[in-house]
């Protein structure tokens, strides 16, 4: 009997990468996790609106195909995304769907959330919606960012960085600036080591301040201020 072709391993690979995402469940979750936060099964069970011991076995696959780490404390069962690279094709992939028909809310309270998510939010460790969109631009304007071959940031930029106090994290693997499509805005926003950096100044410096229990922010009083001061933006 004659043997069948070689199975193309790369093939293989990208297939069963593509099966994880293939199921709502799973795509509800990973889409939740990119608030880079750490979720309890039964918190993303909610979320996801199916049994606890259904996304269980979601949570078990992704963790086996690498998209998840876990870790237990206690009788709780932690889970996150498991590193940015990861981050950034859960939210890549969410910028190639096509709008369609916009999904008109069922409540007051949803219609609230997805306002509060387009104006701003966060994307794993980077700001975006118009909030992220606003910044970019900014920087753009001003010098501290390129855009014409591809993100990068300029001298003046990481000098701007340095002024403001911000540590911009050297050596890795990641870049230290990456373009990020934004799926509410279709428009790109700034990724990577500075855009990690400047979300978790932002927040910590209280310019931004999370709110609900998204990933929706909202820039405060101070950060008002602050991104006038330093970007020259008027309003947010």
């Amino acid at each position: 009997m004659k043997p069948g072709p070689t199975k193309n391993a790369a093939a293989s690979a990208l297939a069963s990468l593509a099966g994880l995402f293939a199921d709502e469940t799973r795509a509800a979750c990973l889409l939740a996790l990119l608030d880079g936060r750490a979720w309890t099964a039964g918190e993303l069970a909610r979320h996801a609106g199916v049994a606890p011991s259904t996304v269980s076995e979601h949570l078990g696959r992704l963790v086996a195909g690498g998209l998840l780490t876990e870790e237990r404390q206690g009788r709780h069962r932690y889970v996150r995304l498991a590193d940015a690279r990861v981050a950034q094709l859960v939210e890549d992939l969410a910028s190639h769907v096509a709008p369609g028909t916009p999904v008109r809310p069922r409540t007051l309270r949803e219609a609230g959330a997805a306002g509060a998510m387009a104006r701003g939010r966060t994307c794993y460790d980077h700001l975006a919606g118009r909030l992220g969109i606003t910044i970019t631009g900014a920087m753009t304007e001003r010098g501290l960012l390129r855009q014409d071959t591809g993100f990068a940031l300029t001298d003046q930029g990481v000098a701007w960085f340095g002024e403001l106090g911000i540590e911009l994290a050297r050596g890795g693997r990641r870049p230290l600036a990456r373009s990020c499509v934004d799926w509410t805005e279709r428009r790109p926003h700034l990724a990577g080591v500075a855009g990690a950096a400047l979300c978790g100044h932002a927040l910590s410096a209280g310019w931004c301040e999370r709110i609900g229990s998204e990933r929706a922010v909202r820039v405060t009083p101070a950060g008002a201020r602050a991104f006038a001061a330093h970007l020259g933006i008027d309003a947010l």
